[in-house]
């Protein structure tokens, strides 16, 4: 869906207060003929079929492409992601309950990524956080932030927190 294509029925992102809210892009269902990498793919032709933006679930809000290197293949791989912010530090978190998302474990092995924000690339640095950096840094947002704060509440393990700092456009 381009950004010109309604969207109508789609919540806006500030209205999601609840991470079971249904509504939710995390909460989306897909074609498993299709999986999430296929569903991934459209999203990323269409972010950069339109500077940056998209429709459905993620109307209106703000997204990047974060593109890191396999941990063990070494292969590239593009994953739109949400990002939040603390003060002027981007960082980025993720849903799935079960595990540590890719991305995480590939910055943990490479920190060297790139983002792709609105019509821009840059160059940039993940870093995991871990420790006391993590734990400073988890306290302030499950403080700022009610979505993941409610996700901790769901989960056994940390949420994955990674800070991105962007070196330069590419």
């Amino acid at each position: 869906m381009s950004e010109t294509e309604a969207t109508a029925g789609q919540p806006d992102q500030a209205d999601i207060t609840d991470y079971n809210d249904p509504n939710a892009p995390w909460n989306q269902s897909w074609d498993q003929e299709g999986s999430i990498a296929n569903w991934n793919d459209d999203v990323i032709k269409e972010f950069r079929e339109n500077s940056g933006k998209v429709g459905g679930a993620y109307a209106g809000g703000d997204l990047i492409l974060l593109t890191t290197t396999g941990a063990k293949s070494g292969k590239r791989h593009t994953t739109p992601l949400g990002p939040l912010y603390r003060g002027d530090t981007m960082y980025v978190s993720s849903f799935i309950e079960d595990k540590y998302p890719a991305w995480w474990y590939n910055i943990k092995a490479n920190p060297q990524v790139t983002i792709e924000l609105r019509a821009k690339t840059y160059q940039a640095t993940g870093k995991v956080l871990e420790g006391v950096d993590y734990d400073e840094f988890a306290a302030w947002v499950l403080a700022d932030n009610p979505l993941l704060a409610d996700f901790q509440s769901k989960i056994d393990r940390p949420m994955p927190l990674v800070v991105l700092t962007l070196e330069g456009e590419v």
